[in-house]
């Protein structure tokens, strides 16, 4: 029982920080903004940052303008607009 218990508490937090069904596959850049750690993904025009450090109750406004700063980075793109919460955010990039 103890066996199945740690079993499915490892499942549960591994898939905490799994990208998105539209950005598995792809390469993960681990990028760190204002105490914020993101594994932020690219593909296209879009961005994917997955918050991977702990946090005591974040607010999404701050985490939303970190992650857009993590995806600005990791793509060399400015970032139109972030949407998502404290977890896992997606953005726009404009990259003309």
């Amino acid at each position: 029982m103890r066996l199945l218990l740690t079993l499915a508490i490892s499942v549960g937090l591994s898939a905490c920080t799994a990208p998105s069904r539209d950005f598995r596959g792809l390469p993960a850049q681990r990028i760190t903004v204002d105490g914020s750690v993101f594994d932020v993904r690219i593909r296209g025009e879009r961005a994917e940052a997955v918050r991977v450090n702990t946090q005591y109750a974040p607010r999404f406004g701050p985490i939303r303008e970190r992650a857009g700063r993590a995806m600005a980075q990791a793509s060399g793109c400015q970032v139109k607009e972030v949407l998502g919460d404290q977890a896992l955010a997606l953005g726009v990039l404009d990259c003309d």
